[in-house]
């Protein structure tokens, strides 16, 4: 159970809060690349932490992510023109470059020199692994990029979506961490990533739907190990990262491509669910990426010309109860991360943590929630806060089966470890 002050820090990100203030130190995705796919092309409305803005790709090729709203007379600069190196305001032609800074004044005299007292909130842009990052913190604070693994291979080994999800962005990233629900909401679903019912992992899985939690705080937020037994003799892990502020990393079944997600607020109601599948060492095939496309694994189906998902919550997610029935699926949900979008929402948009009850499965969850906190009071103490340093992301999860005694962090140490050897092939 989490107190009401500390679930208020934990969910609200809007500028000036507490923890909106420290998820600003960090690099934020906030676009896919092909969502500018060209110079000039038209510019994209993005919402992140509260902030309303608009992203524009220039005509030398430089992004630019500002303020929705002109100075002017406050219209949207979604319907604005992109040309000639600059965002022109539909209204009056004031034109604002990829720094927020007013380059064009049309609708004052020549000699007047007022669009240099002129300009408009910017955020710096990078792209790597086909995502546009943003950077939403004081300048002086910017880090280096992230390096997680699945942002350094080759596109034709990595595949990304992301969604919209109706509710609080911790509540959507404690399904991450949660490796007990795998046993039970993902019982008949996990075919949806590629990996058979039969397989060595899904049956140990099935067959202990309790797992024991370890959680170890790390240089870049926790190291979670959920143990359940295999045998007299060993123990199954299944091991994932919370990299800070909103990573996690899925730990991989058999041979099939290995997935993460961030879970990023838009405000304290929404957030952006990224999910990305990569393989370290071939190319995807194409039927991993049909599969992907298909909406059975961790990536779901959208409505055509949005990031919302088909199945929602004004058509309850089309449950299929005959299906849950059959066991196909236990919620009668289509698709492993449906299945957790389901349930996530139907909490509400900002559950009371103050009246939850927890058990000792939820140790993970109780972790992450500190960790996060424990970011705010670093920060207001002026100290460096987790997962800055890009080294450390360099990191994967690991499903192993370890001999009983041997602790999980030690047995899985090369596992978890991502080389510089295995870096440099990426």
């Amino acid at each position: 159970m989490l107190s009401y002050q500390d679930n208020q820090i934990l969910t609200q990100t809007n500028s000036g809060t507490p923890m909106g203030k420290t998820l600003r130190r960090y690099w934020i995705p906030a676009l896919m690349v092909e969502e500018l796919p060209y110079p000039d092309c038209p510019p994209v409305r993005v919402k992140l932490l509260g902030e309303e803005l608009i992203a524009f790709r220039d005509t030398n090729g430089k992004i630019g992510l500002v303020d929705e709203y002109c100075p002017h007379r406050k219209v949207s600069l979604f319907y604005g023109r992109n040309e000639d190196c600059g965002l022109r305001c539909a209204y009056h032609g004031w034109k604002f470059d990829f720094d927020g800074n007013c380059v064009d004044l049309p609708s004052e005299p020549p000699e007047s020199n007022f669009k240099h007292n002129i300009n408009i909130k910017s955020y710096p842009c990078e792209e790597r692994g086909g995502v546009i990052w943003t950077f939403m913190g004081e300048p002086e604070h910017k880090p280096e990029l992230p390096e997680q693994e699945w942002m350094m291979v080759s596109n034709s080994q990595r595949y990304i979506s992301k969604k919209i999800q109706e509710c609080n962005y911790f509540q959507a990233l404690e399904g991450g961490i949660d490796s007990s629900h795998v046993s039970i909401l993902h019982s008949g679903s996990v075919g949806g990533i590629g990996v058979s019912k039969k397989s060595s992992s899904t049956s140990l899985l099935a067959q202990d739907a309790a797992p024991r939690f370890e959680v170890m705080d790390t240089d870049y937020g926790l190291l979670i190990g959920a143990r359940r037994n295999a045998d007299d003799n060993q123990f199954y892990w299944r091991i994932t990262q919370f990299i800070m502020p909103w990573y996690t990393m899925i730990p991989p079944f058999g041979g099939a491509p290995r997935g993460g997600h961030a879970w990023v607020p838009i405000d304290d109601e929404h957030c952006w669910v990224w999910s990305w599948s990569w393989t370290p060492d071939r190319d995807l095939t194409e039927q991993e990426i049909e599969q992907m496309k298909s909406g059975a694994g961790i990536h779901s189906l959208l409505i055509p010309g949005t990031f919302r998902t088909k199945a929602n919550k004004d058509n309850d997610f089309l449950i299929d109860r005959e299906m849950q029935k059959r066991g196909e699926s236990f919620a009668g949900i289509f698709g492993l991360g449906m299945e957790d979008h389901t349930v996530q929402v139907s909490a509400g948009p900002v559950v009371d943590r103050s009246q939850e009850k927890l058990g000792t499965s939820d140790t993970a969850i109780i972790k992450a929630r500190r960790c996060l906190l424990n970011a705010v009071k670093t920060l207001e103490k002026g100290e460096p806060l987790p997962g800055l340093n890009p080294e450390s992301h360099k990191v994967r999860s690991a499903s192993v089966l370890l001999a009983k005694g041997v602790p999980f962090n030690e047995g899985a140490q090369e596992a978890l470890k991502l080389s510089e050897k295995d870096f440099e092939a990426v």
